[in-house]
């Protein structure tokens, strides 16, 4: 294998740091590419199998595609680590991706056929080039990224800031090709405690952990104070679904997982590029966190030994290998277009580790949702009840104070990039010191007086949830905004080892009410005005045992995961006031409240 590095110019001149890494013999070769602003030589976490933990270096990857006759290239995106040029988060990637593929096919070592692969921000980035249908481009593995809407899911979700953009911002202005450069720079940025920003929010530009570095700060701000769903979120490199009828006939494996910020972006892109007629789609969920395919505990779960993709792919190297073959010479390919994890099936006990043995398996699939789905409202009642009864006639609606001061804290769920002041995953919805914003005595978040808890009785027979999901709410404020929350959990009944039982997150969403009847037209509300809502729920696959309650927590907070709506009616980003809600959601006959849940026969 040969390496060598270029700097390949872009249609403005701007440079990028470009490493080929090529195989032995005359080719010329198909390529794999991967464009990542995380460092073209460095080693990437998630490059693990369950039976090696050690992460392979680019250099060992790529080895091993070319062994298997592929030309490797890995380039820096524009303005980080060996590039040229100015880096705005996602927004240069489309026309990168493109300019980067016409070099390739100009290269005498090229065969003109193009893959593409990476994780994350490395998915973005193929999104982006691929919504341009580069020449060239025949198949792409996108591993958790590629932002269908990036305002429904990504940066935003349905209004509201998701504020791991916030702590990636900073975590990623400390290795900027900037702060490297300049030791003041660096200095100012390691001694910025980001936890304890987070206390002293809303952020004010120049007045922030990002201060330092004026161009990270300023692409912050415009992601948080753009609030409607407008011409800004329909820019290249984070509006895929716009692009989807025209997008490249490439063949394209679409993964994330349900502790992944980004598996209603696989499910959008899956769906609408199928639709559309492009290229094969093929779709994998799994119950992992970002980029952790090859493990099996996710915070406080343990999903057992068939978790790991590894149980059926052999592992990710391999089957990647495999999908390029398939597409580029024609080789077998036995796989499903779905692949499906389902949570639950565990014996509920706490394992040696001390954690919830909550299991699982894997399906397969025709399609996504999944052929024979049925889709079942669970109706909320005023005591409490979650059930498929229609609520009485006449039923009253339950309020809650709604304090921005005082937010639920987020405790698990699907995210990346916001430690060290959340991290993703599952566990029991209890307060305690390792969470941020929990203070002692440290109870259950279903005892705080702003969450309303709905729950089933337990279960007779088994309940197997898996598909979209959406809570239907008729709800009101006594202000001129407010969020709404919903949060799907699986109760463990009370054991030995669980003798309080066990509130196990599985999905969450949230709705900005100003956005209720268009994402891109805002409206204040009128106090007390009554508003039909749809909160997105992230899609889960879960099976809800014997004995089991399933449970719906409705509040108006999730922090530090997103943004704290303040309740005024300031604009997006920039408020400076504060002022408790007094929010309500209806249940009765005539204004039914409901959780949508798609149910699949066992």
């Amino acid at each position: 294998m040969s390496i060598s590095t270029h700097m390949v110019a872009m249609r403005d001149g701007i440079r990028l740091a470009t490493d080929v890494h090529l195989p032995d013999g005359a080719g010329p070769f198909p390529v794999i590419m991967e464009r990542t602003p995380y460092g073209r030589h460095e080693t990437s976490r998630s490059e693990i199998t369950a039976a090696n933990r050690t992460p392979a270096t680019r250099a060992e990857l790529a080895a091993y595609f070319t062994t298997h006759g592929y030309a490797v290239v890995y380039q820096d995106t524009r303005g980080r680590y060996g590039s040229d040029g100015r880096f705005v988060k996602y927004l240069s990637d489309g026309e990168d991706g493109y300019d980067a593929c016409n070099w390739l096919r100009d290269q005498s070592w090229c065969d003109g056929r193009i893959c593409t692969m990476g994780l994350s921000y490395a998915a973005h980035t193929q999104a982006a080039l691929g919504c341009l249908d580069p020449p060239g481009l025949i198949a792409q593995v996108l591993d958790c990224g590629g932002f269908a809407s990036s305002w429904k899911s990504g940066i935003r979700q349905s209004g509201a800031f998701e504020l791991k953009q916030a702590t990636w911002a900073f975590k990623n202005a400390q290795v900027s090709p900037e702060a490297q450069a300049d030791p003041v720079l660096r200095a100012a940025l390691a001694a910025e405690d980001i936890c304890e920003w987070f206390a002293r929010m809303p952020w004010k530009p120049g007045h922030s952990p990002l201060r330092h570095h004026p161009d990270y700060e300023a692409y912050l701000f415009d992601q948080w104070t753009h609030g409607a769903d407008d011409g800004f979120w329909r820019q290249l490199g984070i509006w895929t679904e716009g692009w989807h009828d025209r997008y490249s006939q490439a063949a394209c494996v679409h993964m994330s997982s349900w502790w992944d910020p980004y598996p209603l972006t696989a499910t959008s892109n899956y769906i609408g590029l199928k639709r559309a007629d492009r290229g094969p789609q093929r779709l994998i969920l799994g119950p992992w966190t970002h980029g952790d395919r090859s493990n099996h505990c996710f915070g406080d779960v343990e999903f057992g030994t068939d978790a790991p993709l590894d149980s059926w792919a052999g592992d990710w190297r391999a089957y990647r290998l495999r999908f390029f073959d398939h597409v580029v010479r024609g080789a077998p390919l036995d796989e499903p277009a779905v692949r499906i994890f389902i949570m639950g099936g565990g014996s509920g006990r706490r394992d040696e580790a001390g954690h919830l043995l909550h299991g699982g398996r894997w399906i397969t699939a025709a399609d996504w949702p999944p052929p024979g789905i049925d889709v079942v409202p669970f109706h909320l009642h005023g005591d409490g009840r979650l059930d498929r009864t229609v609520p009485a006639t006449g039923a009253a609606p339950l309020s809650y104070d709604f304090n921005p001061a005082r937010p639920v804290p987020t405790i698990g769920g699907a995210m990346s990039s916001l430690d060290p002041v959340a991290f993703a995953g599952s566990w029991n919805q209890v307060e305690g010191p390792d969470f941020y914003g929990c203070k002692p005595p440290y109870l259950p978040l279903a005892s705080r007086s702003d969450v309303l808890v709905f729950q089933t009785e337990p279960l007779r027979e088994p309940v197997q949830v898996v598909g979209p999901i959406e809570a239907e709410l008729w709800v009101s404020t006594d202000g001129p905004d407010t969020d709404f929350t919903a949060k799907l959990i699986d109760v463990h009944p009370p054991s030995a080892d669980y003798p309080c039982g066990y509130a196990m997150n599985l999905t969450d969403g949230i709705l900005r009410l100003r956005y209720a009847e268009d994402s891109a037209r805002p409206r204040l509300r009128r106090p007390g005005e009554l508003v039909r809502i749809r909160i997105t729920l992230f899609p889960t696959a879960n099976v809800f045992m014997p004995g089991h309650r399933i449970r719906l927590d409705i509040s108006s907070s999730n922090f530090p995961k997103f943004d704290v709506n303040p309740n005024t009616g300031e604009a997006e980003g920039v408020a400076r006031r504060r002022r408790i809600a007094v929010n309500t959601v209806f249940a009765d006959a005539a204004r039914p409240s409901k959780l949508l849940l798609p149910l699949l026969p066992l």
